[in-house]
C-alpha cells in the first residue's frame, strides 16, 4: 500500500467528519432556541468542520498552489468567524434579543453602566465649566 492511497483514505475520512460537523452546525442553527446557542452552533462546529474538509482536500490535492489556497481559506475562516459571532452577540445583547436569566456573569452590563456613568460625569463637567 502506497502513501498516496493512505493519504486519499485519510482525506476522505477528514472530509466526511468535516461534512458531518457542518451538518450538525446547520441543524443547530435551525433547532436551537436562542441567539447565544445559535451563535455557538454557527461558529465552533462549523469552523472546525470546514477545517477538517480543508485538511481532507489538502490530502487529496497535494499541490503547493492548492495547499496555499486551502491555507488562506482556513485562515480567513478562523479570523472572521469569531469577529462575526462577537458582533452578533453584541447586537443581540443591546437590542434585548437574549434571555438575561441564562447569563451567569454579565460583564458587559457592568462595563456599559460604567461607561454611561463616565459619559454622564464628563457631560456634567462640560456644562459646569
Amino acid at each position: 500500500m502506497s502513501w498516496t492511497v493512505v493519504a486519499d483514505v485519510a482525506g476522505a475520512c477528514f472530509m466526511l467528519a468535516g461534512a458531518l460537523l457542518c451538518v450538525v452546525a446547520g441543524i443547530g442553527l435551525v433547532r436551537l432556541p436562542d441567539v447565544l446557542t445559535r451563535m455557538h452552533a454557527a461558529t465552533k462546529p462549523q469552523s472546525f468542520g470546514l477545517l477538517l474538509v480543508l485538511i481532507g482536500s489538502g490530502l487529496w490535492l497535494r499541490s503547493a498552489v492548492d495547499l496555499g489556497i486551502l491555507l488562506l481559506v482556513g485562515l480567513f475562516q478562523l479570523t472572521t468567524s469569531p469577529v462575526a459571532a462577537h458582533m452578533v452577540g453584541r447586537a443581540a445583547y443591546r437590542t434585548g434579543r437574549l434571555d438575561r436569566e441564562d447569563i451567569v456573569v454579565d460583564e458587559l452590563d457592568q462595563a456599559l453602566r460604567k461607561a454611561a456613568a463616565d459619559r454622564g460625569s464628563e457631560e456634567n463637567r462640560r456644562s459646569a465649566g
